[in-house]
């Protein structure tokens, strides 16, 4: 029987392929099973607008044509047409334009699956996929159905946090409690694990996107200045920092309108403004993290002490979060290797451990 089981795997990875899909609500990364990561793109698309009549869309007119996915959707941002709009498929972790999203996964899918010789597998692939800790049923059967409408064969829903701390490379199956904060660009996910569960867990809306419209609100309070949220995301790679001297540049210039005269105008932008943006809300994450470790059982609380909190995500790489967190938590906080595709490795790792991948998938509410 074992065998055949064997046989019957090893004929489906012939003509279907097993893939990782870390869904964010920023950034979408797709790995395939023996290849690594071969998909880092923005979870945009930009599509034509259709008309509408007294408010409501003409039933008659076709399906939106889409006319950018991914990297170029992103860069139409804030530039595009009055005929052209960019939508970002995902809200807080959970989708908000179905239909967008099913094109939009159908697309890259589709990318993937072609053999070497440029034909496509016969049958769709195998996902594992992450969902939010704080989705529904109805959510994760939203994500599941999502994914096969755009053609996989089987989906496997796993929660962020436990892909996350897998990709980390800790000992998710040990008895010893271990604490994960995977900062994304939508959402942070807080979460205390041990043998091979989530025995805590808290999300936070206060992520990526979080952090830059503070920078974008910081330009219009104190300098009168309006800038995008595309000119605020590179002030915040740049030179942005919650400890100082850990920015990679020390100022960059910002560009952008003049509130009360309407002209361009530019400003040069120093660390220290740019921490200032950015610290009252990182300490509302630290609180948040104080929190959840108040409820953390004393065994595990111990375990955390001795282990230290593991940071992850696009979020963890910001100059001085582990410095900062460390000071706020009074205990060790570590920074996860290639931080920002932790969830999408630990994906990997569970179409490589199939023993593991049964013990922590998502069966419930199905």
């Amino acid at each position: 029987m074992k065998f055949k089981l064997r046989l019957f795997d090893r004929l489906l990875t012939d003509f279907s392929m097993d893939l990782g899909v870390d869904l964010g609500t920023v950034q979408t990364r797709l790995l395939i099973k023996g290849r690594g990561v071969i998909i880092d793109e923005p979870t945009y698309i930009a599509r034509q607008k259709q008309k509408k009549y007294y408010g409501m869309t003409a039933p008659k007119l076709k399906k939106a044509k889409t006319v950018a996915y991914g990297t170029k959707a992103a860069g139409m941002l804030g530039k595009e047409p009055k005929r052209i709009e960019v939508v970002n498929l995902l809200n807080d972790g959970v989708i908000s334009d179905y239909k967008a999203t099913e094109d939009f996964l159908s697309y890259y899918l589709k990318r993937v699956s072609q053999t070497k010789t440029g034909k496509p597998k016969l049958l769709g692939p195998r996902v594992v996929v992450n969902v939010s800790g704080k989705s529904t049923s109805v959510e994760w059967r939203a994500v599941r159905s999502v994914f096969q409408g755009a053609g996989a064969r089987e989906v496997i829903l796993v929660e962020e946090g436990l892909l996350a701390a897998i990709g980390a490379e800790l000992p998710v199956l040990s008895n010893r409690g271990m604490m994960v904060v995977n900062m994304g660009g939508g959402t942070t996910e807080m979460v205390v694990v041990s043998l091979g569960g989530i025995v805590l867990s808290k999300t936070l809306s206060l992520a990526g996107i979080e952090l830059t419209n503070s920078i974008v609100e910081f330009m219009r309070m104190k300098y009168g200045m309006l800038i995008g949220k595309v000119s605020a995301e590179r002030v915040k790679k740049e030179v942005g920092s919650v400890v100082e001297g850990r920015s990679k540049k020390k100022a960059t210039v910002v560009r952008g309108r003049d509130l009360g005269t309407g002209l361009p105008k530019s400003i040069r932008l120093d660390e220290g403004e740019v921490r200032e943006a950015l610290v009252l809300k990182i300490q509302k994450l630290v609180s948040a993290i104080l929190e959840i470790l108040e409820e953390t059982p004393p065994e595990l609380t111990a375990d955390i002490l001795q282990r230290g909190i593991v940071l992850t995500g696009g979020g963890a790489q910001l100059g001085g979060m582990d410095k900062l967190i460390e000071e706020g938590t009074k205990m060790p906080v570590f920074v996860g290797k290639n931080a920002e595709h932790c969830v999408v490795r630990g994906c990997g790792k569970l179409l490589d451990d199939k023993k593991l991948l049964n013990q922590i998938r998502i069966v419930g509410g199905f």
